[in-house]
């Protein structure tokens, strides 16, 4: 069991012993094991991969690193929705109010920036005050009182995974299958839920380039989570522009408060009601998926979800003013628009290209340890098959700094192409996997 052993079993291709996985798992929650030799089995997972074995041992192992909530003096089914990441994917803030205005309860322990995609948590601190660091026991009485919460890990629930997740960021080592379905399955087995509904991206924004590689995953996730006993169903989504019209932290908290006025871009309301409508079924709210579909607009449109979201924010210390005074939120010193070289048509609107302009500004993390500006990012980005002219806005750089408004326009001008001809935008929900 010593930590060079197991490495260089996994390195020299073998499938690892429950007993070995569970020496890994031990050494990330008590320390016994350094970053490096964490980092050196990350690796030679990534390269290696796991067998269906492994992968549920893993799970088992993280999800056991710490306690396991009881949710059961809840009433209903209790229901959550988790992402493996995008860009502009701010789907959890809106869906979370929505669904648990129709009626269930939603406990959702979300996590950070990733690589090049957003982080829940990191958009909710970007509310004055919000807390996302709150214990078990408050996390408990809280889904009891209100019927949701939106987290982080706290130090009970599978902090061996708290470790890793950090790490691979880091390393290099996100895109592995195996670990992303012991990171997110080790979490959400771990709060007490019933039942899971997952959104598996893929395209040039996601973790999952295509939609073979995110089928695979989200056959791998669905299969997981049932054997631990879960009702889980997957959406593949595309991520091939960014979700909505704005990437940033504020500015994606902003922009999820206009999708509860009912004011929300096209695209991301689309994915939005999708995961409702499933997490709807799955919490036995709705018959089919017309009557979910029908219930969500219905507490949208009567500002019931709104509502909701101005509870949960009060409820973990939030200013809830910002719901109705967005300008509340933080703000960048400068906001500069990107103007349109020439008439034409959208055609590409590269998610990564327009990620790395805003991880530029510093609304992401290139390094574990790095801040993020809260109120730096792009809002007002143009959608693949608009018609623009020459000189008009093809979005709003807001920028902390000089330098990175600099480089920041070069990454957006290069990720955003205009063409001579109409285009279609591409289809954004793929199939539904369980």
């Amino acid at each position: 069991m010593f930590p060079q052993h197991i490495i260089a079993r996994k390195r020299d291709g073998h499938a690892l012993t429950r007993e070995e996985i569970g020496a890994f798992v031990r050494g990330a929650t008590d320390g016994s094991w350094a970053d490096y030799q964490l980092s050196a089995l990350l690796m030679a997972i990534f390269l290696r991969g796991m067998t269906p074995e492994e992968t549920a041992h893993y799970t088992d192992a993280m999800m056991h690193s710490g306690v396991v909530a009881d949710l059961s003096a809840v009433p209903g089914l209790k229901v959550d929705k988790h992402s493996t990441g995008g860009v502009g994917d701010k789907v959890s803030i809106p869906l979370a109010p929505m669904v648990v205005a129709c009626g269930v309860p939603v406990p959702m322990i979300s996590g950070r920036g990733l690589g090049h995609s957003g982080g829940t948590l990191d958009k909710l601190e970007s509310i004055p005050g919000f807390r996302t660091d709150l214990s078990l026991g408050e996390y408990r009485a809280q889904v009891a009182k209100i019927g949701c919460a939106l987290i982080g890990q706290t130090k009970d629930l599978a902090p061996a995974d708290k470790k890793l997740y950090a790490l691979r960021d880091v390393t290099a080592t996100v895109e592995c299958i195996p670990l992303i379905c012991g990171s997110i399955l080790s979490k959400k087995l771990a709060e007490g839920i019933d039942a899971l509904v997952l959104d598996v991206k893929f395209g040039r924004g996601a973790f999952m380039k295509t939609k073979a590689d995110a089928r695979q995953l989200a056959m791998a996730l669905v299969a997981v989570g049932r054997a631990g006993g879960k009702k889980v169903r997957a959406l593949l989504t595309a991520m091939e522009q960014p979700l909505g019209r704005t990437v940033g932290n504020a500015l994606e908290v902003e922009e999820s408060i206009a999708c509860l006025r009912g004011e929300g871009p096209a695209d991301l309301m689309e994915v939005t009601y999708a995961l409702g409508v499933q997490m709807l079924l799955l919490g036995g709210a709705a018959g089919d998926a017309t009557e979910a579909r029908a219930k969500l607009t219905t507490v949208v449109a009567d500002g019931t979800a709104l509502k909701k979201l101005r509870e949960i924010i009060m409820a973990q210390g939030g200013d809830g003013r910002v719901v109705d005074e967005p300008g509340r939120l933080p703000q960048a010193r400068l906001k500069v628009p990107l103007p349109a070289p020439a008439d034409g048509f959208v055609t590409e609107v590269d998610a990564m290209g327009v990620a790395l302009a805003a991880l530029r500004l510093g609304a992401g993390r290139a390094r574990a340890e790095d801040r993020i500006a809260p109120g730096v990012g792009v809002s007002g980005l143009v959608k693949i098959g608009e018609r623009v002219r020459a000189g008009a806005p093809l979005g709003v750089i807001h920028a902390g700094d000089e330098a990175g408004l600099a480089e920041a326009r070069t990454l957006l001008a290069q990720a955003i192409v205009i063409g001579e001809a109409p285009v279609t935008a591409p289809a954004l929900i793929g199939e539904l996997i369980g």
